[in-house]
C-alpha cells in the first residue's frame, strides 16, 4: 500500500510524464542502422505537417504511405500519433503552463475525447501492432517493428494519462516503451529518435525526491535526471522525425528549471521552423522580456 501511495504522489506531481512518452518514442530507423541517418521522406514530410498542426495534411501523408507501405508498421503508428496530436491540440493539452505548475497538473480535469478520432486511433493502432507483432515472431530484433511497438506504448500512455487522466497506466507504457527502445538501441546505436524515450523517463523520474525514486527504481524504472537531459539533446540535435518534439521538451524542462534563456532559444528556433504553430509564439509571449 505505501509502494501504491508512493506512485499516485509521482503521478499527480510529474503527469507531464505522459506527454513525453515515448510519441512518441522512436520512429526512425528503417532496417539497417545506416539508412537511419536519412528517413523516409514521405514519413517526415507527415510529421513536419504534424508539428505545423497541418492534421488532414498528415492524415493524407501517412495513409497514402500506408497504401504504398503495407508491410511497414510505422505508417499506421504515425497517423496514430497525428490523431492524438490533433486531440492534444483541440483540448490545449500542450501548453507549458500546465506541465510546469504541478498543482495545476494534478488538479486538471478529465478531458473530454472526441469518440471519432478515439476511434480511428485505436484502429491504427491495432493494425501497427498486427504488423509489427506478425514480424516479430520470426525476426525478434527487426528495427522498425520494434520502434512500431515502442511508439504504440507511448501513445497509449499518452492518450491514458493526458486525455483520461490514469496517470498509472501512462508511467507503466512509459516504462515499457524504455525497455524495449533500449533493446532497440542496443541493435541501432544510431537511431536517435529512439533516445527519447530513454530521456524522458530518466528527467522525468529523475527529478522526485529520493524516497520516490528508490520506489520507481525497486519497480524497474531509471531515475537519473542529467542522463535523461542527456538523451534528449541527442535526439534534438541527430533525430529525424523527433527532432522538434525532443526540443519543445528541452524547452519545458529548461521552464522547469528556470533557464529562460535557454527555452527562449528553443521555442525561437521552433516557431520559425513551424509558422502555422502558434503554440511556440504564445509560449514565447508568456516569458519575461530580456
Amino acid at each position: 500500500m505505501g509502494k501504491t501511495f508512493g506512485m499516485r504522489q509521482l503521478s499527480a506531481r510529474h503527469g507531464v510524464l505522459a506527454l513525453l512518452l515515448a510519441c512518441i518514442a522512436a520512429l526512425t530507423a528503417p532496417a539497417k542502422a545506416a539508412d537511419a541517418i536519412v528517413p523516409p521522406a514521405a514519413l517526415e514530410t507527415g510529421f513536419r505537417q504534424m508539428y505545423n498542426l497541418d492534421f488532414d495534411g498528415a492524415h493524407n501523408t501517412f495513409t497514402l504511405w500506408e497504401a504504398s507501405h503495407p508491410d511497414d508498421a510505422l505508417g499506421p503508428a504515425s497517423n496514430a500519433a497525428a490523431y492524438l496530436f490533433a486531440e492534444f491540440a483541440r483540448l490545449h493539452i500542450l501548453e507549458s503552463e500546465l506541465f510546469t505548475d504541478d498543482q495545476r497538473f494534478a488538479k486538471r480535469e478529465k478531458q473530454a475525447p472526441d469518440p471519432q478520432a478515439r476511434a480511428a486511433f485505436d484502429r491504427e493502432l491495432a493494425k501497427s501492432d498486427q504488423i509489427s507483432g506478425r514480424i516479430l515472431s520470426s525476426s525478434p530484433q527487426d528495427t522498425k517493428a520494434l520502434l512500431a511497438q515502442v511508439m504504440s506504448n507511448g501513445l497509449r500512455g499518452d492518450y491514458a494519462a493526458m486525455i483520461e487522466k490514469r496517470n498509472l497506466a501512462g508511467l507503466s507504457y512509459m516504462k515499457t516503451g524504455r525497455v524495449l527502445a533500449q533493446k532497440l538501441l542496443a541493435t541501432d546505436p544510431n537511431c536517435y529518435d529512439a533516445y527519447l524515450a530513454v530521456g524522458v523517463e530518466n528527467y522525468l523520474l529523475g527529478a522526485n525526491a529520493a524516497p520516490i525514486r528508490w520506489l520507481l527504481r525497486l519497480g524497474g524504472a531509471e531515475t537519473n535526471k542529467e542522463e535523461g537531459i542527456a538523451k534528449l539533446r541527442l535526439t534534438a540535435e541527430k533525430g529525424h522525425y523527433l527532432a522538434p518534439y525532443a526540443r519543445l521538451l528541452l524547452a519545458v524542462a529548461a521552464l522547469r528549471d528556470h533557464d529562460r534563456e535557454t527555452a527562449r532559444r528553443l521555442l525561437n528556433g521552433l516557431a520559425e521552423e513551424f509558422p502555422q504553430n502558434q503554440l511556440y509564439r504564445r509560449e514565447l509571449a508568456r516569458l519575461p522580456p530580456q
